[in-house]
C-alpha cells in the first residue's frame, strides 16, 4: 500500500457500544452526511457482519464514487477489518481496533491505500487523497463517539 495513516479517538463509550456503532451502516450514514454517502448495495441498514459486505455511493470533490467493502476480520469487541473488494483505490484496507482503560474508549484507525494510474495517482494520494480521508474519517468518528 502507498499511503497509511492512523487515527486514534477518545470516547466515554464503552468498547462494545462504540464498537457496535462502527459496524452500523446506519450510524455510518448517518456520519457522511456532507458527502451524502449511502448504502445501496450488499447490508444496507444495521449492523454488517464477518464476511458481508455493503457498497457506499458517495459524492467527494464533485464525483460519484461507489465503493463495495467487505468485513474481512473481526473480533468482538476489539478490532475488525474492511477491504475494498470493488471501488476506485487500487487497494484500501481500513483496521478498526477498541480499547478501553480508566472509563474512556480508544478507537484507532489504521488506513493504508493505493489510488488507480501510477505515478500520477501516487502524486494525488499524497497531495489530496491522504488529507481528505483523514478528515472524513475523524468527521466519522466524532460523530460516533458522542454520547447520546
Amino acid at each position: 500500500m502507498s499511503v497509511h495513516f492512523q487515527l486514534k479517538s477518545t470516547s466515554a463509550l464503552p468498547a462494545e457500544t462504540l464498537f457496535h456503532r462502527s459496524l452500523n451502516i446506519d450510524d455510518h450514514v448517518a456520519s457522511m452526511a456532507t458527502s451524502k454517502e449511502d448504502a445501496i448495495g450488499g447490508v444496507t441498514a444495521g449492523e454488517i457482519g464477518l464476511g458481508e459486505s455493503v457498497t457506499w455511493q458517495a459524492r467527494h470533490f464533485g464525483i460519484k464514487f461507489r465503493m463495495t467493502s467487505q468485513i474481512t476480520e473481526l473480533d468482538a469487541p476489539h478490532t475488525f477489518v474492511d477491504q475494498q473488494t470493488r471501488g476506485p483505490f487500487k487497494d484500501f484496507r481500513h483496521e478498526h481496533s477498541f480499547t478501553a482503560a480508566n472509563g474512556y474508549t480508544t478507537m484507532t484507525d489504521d488506513i493504508s491505500f493505493t489510488a488507480p494510474f501510477g505515478p500520477l495517482g501516487r502524486l494525488v494520494e499524497r497531495l489530496i487523497l491522504a488529507k481528505y480521508l483523514q478528515r472524513l474519517i475523524a468527521t466519522r468518528n466524532d460523530y460516533l463517539c458522542r454520547a447520546d
